[in-house]
């Protein structure tokens, strides 16, 4: 009996593109690399010398006020635009250079376009049959995002939310291992946004590089694993989430039946204190408050440092009191 060696065409094409996009990882020294990048449109300037990287199992939120550049920047790494100075790569390469764009990056910008006469699964399938996917990945993507449910449902009716995950379902569609995501919580209710916090952790557990824009800056810092944060088209910070809010602190806070003594002590030390019954230290270390409080027999029931958040360090860094979007 002859053994069949016949090879299934479209298994192998699956290898040969996994063997691909293993080689462009350990090869690429960074997922996404934009170095002095500048778009101009006519006298504006909309990106002005910004630089910043995003490596392979890496969420990186990338913020900044409205008209701060951050779409416009997106749209050049994409291929959209051109730019006016500079460049913006995926995996070392301009997006036009790629030789298979779909399983080097997903995008969603905008939340992306749809008929609204099509169900959610004839909309993803389209997007599959013009790059030459087949219908089964099709219903994996749908499923990944969580709308089995409300596929054989018109898209039109679709809320916010539900077209943000259909234009994520498009946007995996090609197994891409780098996904930038412009607001892709916009329209999600808060199960919605938690789903996508978990989701984009799973991507970047399993070697995938994320870029996200968002201005929900409370749901960024609990996700991203590094912050990019741009003002007037300008990078003003890249660091972990950790190196952002190190040596930034709102203060230490302290109650307790003595804390009048204490204030007083703390005063004639030059320290700048507010409030009475409960006291906002914003110039002391909560050890060198402690020393005080233990050489004068100060009696206190709470001494809890005031950690900066990720919003407060956004507005000291773009020097603005609106939030980005």
């Amino acid at each position: 009996m002859t053994k069949d060696t016949t090879v299934d065409p479209e298994l192998s094409v699956l290898q040969e593109r996994e063997s691909r996009r293993q080689a462009v990882a350990r090869s690429a020294p960074h997922a996404i690399e934009v170095t002095g990048l500048t778009k101009r449109f006519g006298a504006v300037t909309a990106v002005d010398d910004l630089s910043f990287t995003v490596d392979y199992g890496r969420i990186v939120g990338f913020l900044g006020q409205n008209g701060a550049g951050k779409t416009t920047t997106l749209r050049v790494l994409l291929g959209l635009a051109a730019a006016s100075g500079g460049t913006a790569t995926i995996d070392g390469q301009a997006y036009g250079a790629l030789d298979d764009p779909l399983s080097a990056v997903g995008a969603v910008l905008d939340g992306g376009m749809l008929h609204p006469g099509r169900t959610g699964r004839n909309h993803v399938r389209t997007l599959a049959a013009a790059a030459g996917i087949a219908d089964a990945r099709v219903d994996e993507v749908i499923a990944m995002v969580g709308l089995t449910d409300v596929a054989g449902r018109r898209a039109g009716k679709y809320s916010l939310g539900m077209r943000q995950r259909l234009g994520l379902a498009a946007a995996l569609l090609g197994d891409p291992r780098i996904l930038v995501l412009d607001e892709p919580a916009n329209g999600l209710d808060p199960q919605g946004i938690r789903w996508l916090r978990d989701f984009l952790r799973s991507m970047a557990a399993h070697g995938k590089a994320v870029l996200v824009s968002s201005h929900v800056l409370a749901e960024i810092a609990q996700t991203v694993d590094e912050v990019v944060v741009i003002s007037k088209g300008r990078s003003v910070a890249q660091s972990s989430m950790a190196g952002l809010l190190a040596g930034r602190h709102g203060g230490v806070r302290v109650c307790g039946p003595d804390v009048a003594r204490l204030r007083g002590l703390l005063e004639a030390d030059g320290a700048t204190v507010a409030g009475d019954d409960e006291l906002v230290v914003t110039d002391r270390t909560g050890e060198q408050i402690g020393r005080l409080i233990a050489a004068n027999d100060i009696v206190i029931s709470e001494l809890t440092p005031i950690s900066a958040s990720l919003e407060d360090v956004f507005f000291e860094l773009t020097d603005s009191e609106a939030a980005p979007s």
